[in-house]
């Protein structure tokens, strides 16, 4: 197969087929698709560009660049007059692009060689569970798994469209903001093994309560094939309520104790060393294997989904020992997700933890433990830094969540917090002030010499981390917040963030 070939080649006939469109245009004779892209900007010969009309930029308006950058047809909801491509005409590009990486996946199963579906969801920890999975499957076999968090209705077709004759497996990350979706994602990639890590509060002001998230979050259960692997979480209660809704068998995995006669992958002997990398034996509970691993990324909360990740690749025959060894050797996860890095200043420098990728109440605490449990090289004394910004999607109890947390970051050891709103946003702004009230409210009252600020902008932010930063050696700063609260545009304005920590 061709190098640029990054899905099973297909006609445009099969292709309207397939996405019930017509098309418009005529056809070089023989002319087969090998790749499918919503950015026209990524088209290459042999492209199939799919126009989808988004809020701000209409993908119509880019199907004669398209064309002009070797795409052989694009899907369209309506015909791009003057444009010498063909083009499939259908009532909804999304759905389109849906159904095409349907029909991908039907023929990669139609071939009958090996070829699995791992999906993958929770409230927390999906991308970096995908990532870890992705490198453990690896060693099987060619595995192919989503860019960042491609998990939705648009990202999880286009990792599918990746799928080619040689694929043996595929990880889909689900994500859902509303029942349904998640429903939907698994008619499109319909797993062979479901992994559930966590439900938390993330998108809780969309769903309304715990509970319509956990029900959310049950559909890739629901969803597995005949006789397909639940892979759940024992030690949350809303996850191994789904054992229930499980077609076959179930794999479990936590820190405590499992169901009994259950099987799965337990840890002991939980720690870590002095910046943050886990450290702890993985247990078989059926032939009571064992072996220590040693996580190269950071974050105590990254034991769970280690364990998830390890559960998916027992599964697949992989010994705990290789499993060991490889998780040891994963430092590259997807960005903005408690990377470590070196940032120097004029007149100052500091260790950064930058997990600006999002926030929800469950990451924001795990994000602040790992702030805590710092240590560098051992011998210092850090200066810790909370730089938070709004989380969002929480409902009627967003204050409340974000005074609590704003509480926490103190009780944690933070040495100071920084609260980062936007005077363009009063919402945001609101967020940023009730953690920054939990935190004096909570300094106040234990007496903790912790220093508050409240920003209204990711300049102010810059400056006041400086200062501190300047006044202190040895500051470690964690950044933390919703992508509308711009903490991710905050950590690109540091050139060396990119570099590995020495600290």
């Amino acid at each position: 197969m061709n190098q640029d070939e990054t899905m099973l080649t297909m006609g445009i006939d099969e292709m309207a087929q397939a996405v019930s469109g017509h098309v418009f245009g005529a056809t070089e004779h023989g002319v087969r698709a090998t790749s499918v892209t919503t950015d026209s900007r990524q088209v290459r010969p042999g492209s199939v560009f799919v126009a989808i009309a988004g809020e701000r930029v209409d993908g119509h308006d880019f199907v004669a660049k398209a064309a002009t950058e070797g795409a052989v047809a694009a899907v369209v909801e309506h015909v791009v007059p003057d444009t010498a491509i063909a083009q499939i005409v259908v009532d909804n590009s999304v759905q389109a692009l849906g159904a095409l990486a349907r029909h991908n996946i039907d023929r990669r199963r139609d071939l009958g060689t090996p070829f699995s579906i791992i999906g993958i969801t929770g409230s927390v920890g999906k991308t970096t569970t995908k990532d870890l999975l992705h490198a453990l499957l690896a060693d099987i076999g060619a595995t192919v798994a989503p860019v960042g968090s491609f998990n939705n209705d648009i990202g999880l077709p286009l990792t599918a469209l990746q799928v080619n004759a040689s694929t043996r497996f595929l990880i889909a990350e689900m994500g859902a903001n509303h029942v349904g979706e998640i429903a939907n994602l698994t008619t499109i990639a319909p797993p062979d093994v479901s992994v559930v890590l966590k439900v938390g509060t993330a998108h809780l002001g969309e769903f309304g309560s715990v509970e319509r998230i956990a029900q959310a979050k049950s559909e890739i259960v629901r969803g597995l094939l005949p006789h397909g692997l639940a892979v759940l979480n024992a030690d949350d209660a809303h996850v191994s309520a789904m054992a229930s809704l499980a077609p076959g068998a179930i794999r479990w995995f936590g820190e405590g104790e499992l169901p009994a006669d259950a099987h799965g992958l337990t840890s002991r002997d939980i720690a870590a060393d002095d910046q943050d990398h886990p450290t702890f034996e993985i247990v078989d509970r059926e032939d009571d294997d064992r072996a220590r691993v040693h996580l190269a990324i950071a974050g105590r909360h990254n034991v769970y989904n280690a364990l998830a990740a390890g559960s998916v690749a027992r599964h697949f025959g992989m010994s705990l020992s290789r499993i060991a060894d490889i998780l040891r050797d994963v430092t590259i996860i997807s960005p903005h997700r408690m990377a470590v890095s070196t940032v120097r200043g004029d007149g100052f420098g500091f260790t950064m933890i930058d997990d600006s990728f999002n926030a929800n109440p469950d990451s924001m605490k795990a994000g602040l433990d790992g702030l805590a449990a710092w240590r560098g090289d051992g011998e210092s004394e850090h200066y810790r830094i909370a730089v938070l910004g709004a989380m969002l999607e929480l409902g009627d109890d967003e204050d409340r969540l974000h005074r609590e947390m704003g509480a926490y970051a103190v009780r944690s050891g933070a040495d100071a917090v920084i609260a980062v709103g936007a005077d363009h946003d009063t919402h945001l702004d609101g967020l940023a002030a009730a953690l920054s009230q939990g935190a004096r409210e909570a300094r106040d009252g234990s007496g903790a010499d912790v220093s508050i600020d409240l920003v209204h902008d990711v300049d102010a932010a810059e400056r006041v981390i400086g200062e501190y930063a300047g006044a202190h050696h040895h500051a470690v700063v964690l950044i933390k917040g919703s992508h509308a609260s711009g903490l991710g545009a905050l950590v690109r304005r540091w050139p060396s963030a990119g570099a590995p920590s020495k600290a």
